[in-house]
């Protein structure tokens, strides 16, 4: 086919706002390697320190309830708008974004097999 009649779908995933907050916000990161944690799903053994190299995780500034608030509000009102847009153009796949990240990989793939 050509790149012009190619099928388009727009993958988007739902998941609550609060429960977006509580991800993002307990995010840590082993900055050298990339290795991440989380505060609840996925702590180090040893509080703020990396399980490999025993180094300091790290925070990102902007992974605080205070920024992702103002983040969320900017999403509602600029790119939700989208999501009924590309709905109605019939090109929207939706995923539940609130199962686990195997399950939402596994749906995500279903919709590319379309």
């Amino acid at each position: 086919k050509q790149w012009y009649q190619r099928r388009v779908a727009i993958t988007a995933g739902k998941v609550k706002d609060d429960i977006l907050v509580e991800r993002i916000s307990g995010r840590m990161i082993h900055q050298s390697s990339g290795r991440t944690y989380h505060e609840v799903f996925a702590p180090p053994k040893v509080e703020m320190t990396d399980d490999v190299t025993g180094e300091p995780l790290m925070k990102r500034p902007d992974d605080n309830p205070t920024v992702l608030s103002r983040r969320l509000d900017i999403y509602h009102e600029q790119t939700a708008p989208l999501i009924s847009f590309y709905e109605k153009k019939g090109i929207l796949r939706s995923v539940d974004a609130m199962q686990s990240p195997e399950k939402v990989f596994e749906d995500i793939s279903v919709h590319f097999k379309q």
